[in-house]
């Protein structure tokens, strides 16, 4: 919409008066300035009355901004900026200030910002004004983002102080310990008992102060694996004043640095792990294969040669493991020892193969038996590898019956003879079975691989056993 404005308005706001090189400049290139350096431009009469409009941007169409010629323009934005407005036409806001105001367009809202250029000799209006929807927008995603930005913080604050409460009520000394110079960082209250007599907390000590000097290798070896980010267990050292304790760590990254959580549980009035240690060194050098499962019967930990005879190389590599993954043929041997473990608490000179990674198996006898530890139970077992596989069970009775076998040569049929020797193997198997299963018929069943109901009918041919009906009708109970 073309807008004529008198010549007067290159004057006063615009151009100095006097200006010899700009005056001559028409009103209409005036104009056409203004509309190529704003966004919207409305002339507004002395009553306030919108009496044309230009746009500027293109991105303003379709918003029936034409639609306002002829309305009041305080009629055209929200209520609450006609004062803002009124403020622009009644000229006493500072020069060349901007007001941002807030236009009601379908769709939603349009915020405008406007400055007032006043027409001389007629008392109106030259609007100037500049479309705020992309700066809005920025302004709210920044408002967002910061708003964002402390929620996390307030977030982090609340992480901190739970961490920092845990940490000091904890009743085990922990340390934070630098993993370049084992120099203590911090340390929570429980920490301050190890400090001697003073009992001030030991930041800035060398965690080696505290620990016994018989230990220090001990503790230093563990702390070096740890950084290093091996995989070990707990060790058993002294403190200063003769104490012992469990010595325990963990790695972690703090500000692009290495650090180390270390934990010192007292053993006052429990088992001295310091003692213990022979022990354990003398369990990891010995020839035969030793494993230590719970209840369940998975890996909680091997020496030396069990690995060795199971073809791993890192005793982080069995925990978890399920023993039946190397030791006993499938569902059969390892079952069976089992059971005896449960009802006897031992087991002696069991034989049965170890499966390495290769699916190699070894033959061994294993003796085993079951601990209660605090409440949990844990099973022991020694395994020692055997030449070759001992005779089965029945093996012997079978060789001393071969000669009477002989002897039916010539007086009866082969077919009879096979059969003959057949029913007495059978039946020597039963008998072994029952034995080594404390004439459990279920485990012998199977170890036997058997069913019950094909077990108690072979026992009732066989005349094993006291067999009541229901078993004689194989059912089972």
């Amino acid at each position: 919409m073309a807008m004529d404005a008198p010549a007067s308005v290159l004057h006063g706001r615009f151009f100095p008066p006097g200006d010899a090189g700009l005056a001559p400049l028409a009103a209409s290139t005036a104009v056409a300035a203004l509309v190529a350096a704003c966004d919207l431009l409305l002339n507004i009469d002395s009553g306030g009355i919108i009496r044309g409009v230009v746009l500027g941007n293109s991105d303003l169409s379709g918003l029936a901004i034409e639609s306002w010629v002829g309305r009041a323009w305080r009629d055209t934005v929200n209520p609450g900026d006609t004062e803002k407005l009124a403020a622009l036409a009644a000229g006493i806001e500072e020069p060349g200030r901007w007001r941002q105001v807030t236009h009601s367009v379908p769709g939603g809202d349009l915020p405008m910002r406007y400055r007032a250029v006043r027409i001389d000799d007629t008392g109106g209006l030259l609007a100037v004004g500049r479309d705020m929807r992309a700066l809005m927008l920025v302004q709210q995603r920044a408002l967002r983002a910061q708003q964002a930005s402390e929620r996390d913080a307030l977030r982090l604050h609340a992480a901190e102080a739970r961490n920092r409460l845990l940490f000091d009520s904890a009743t085990d000394p922990i340390l934070l310990v630098d993993a370049l110079t084992l120099v203590i960082t911090d340390a929570n209250p429980a920490a301050a008992t190890l400090a001697g007599a003073d009992r001030a907390p030991p930041n800035g000590r060398a965690l080696t102060a505290l620990i016994s000097p018989d230990d220090r290798d001990v503790a230093l070896n563990l702390l070096h694996a740890i950084a290093a980010a091996q995989d070990r267990r707990p060790v058993g050292v002294r403190l200063t004043d003769g104490r012992p304790c469990q010595l325990s760590a963990t790695l972690y990254r703090q500000d692009q640095n290495r650090a180390l959580l270390v934990r010192l549980q007292l053993l006052a009035g429990a088992i001295d792990l310091v003692a213990e240690r022979p022990l354990v060194a003398a369990l990891e050098r010995v020839p035969d294969a030793f494993v230590l499962t719970d209840a369940a019967l998975g890996i909680l930990a091997g020496n030396g040669a069990f690995l060795d005879l199971v073809g791993l190389a890192r005793t982080s590599d069995l925990r978890g493991e399920a023993l039946a993954r190397f030791v006993g043929q499938p569902g059969i041997g390892l079952a069976a020892m089992a059971a005896r473990l449960s009802s006897s608490g031992s087991v002696h000179a069991f034989e049965t193969v170890v499966r390495n990674n290769a699916a190699a198996e070894t033959g061994v006898k294993v003796t085993a038996v079951t601990v209660v530890d605090a409440g949990a139970v844990r099973h022991g077992f020694s395994l020692r590898p055997v030449a070759a596989r001992g005779p089965a069970a029945g093996t012997a009775a079978v060789a001393r019956s071969a000669n009477e076998l002989a002897d039916l040569v010539g007086r009866m049929p082969l077919k009879d003879i096979v059969r003959e020797s057949t029913d007495r193997i059978e039946r020597l198997c039963i008998e072994a079975a029952l034995a080594f299963t404390a004439d459990n018929r279920a485990s012998a069943a199977e170890i036997l691989g058997l069913s019950r109901q094909s077990l108690y009918s072979k026992l009732h041919r066989h005349g094993l056993g006291n067999l009541s009906d229901s078993d004689s009708s194989g059912t089972a109970t």
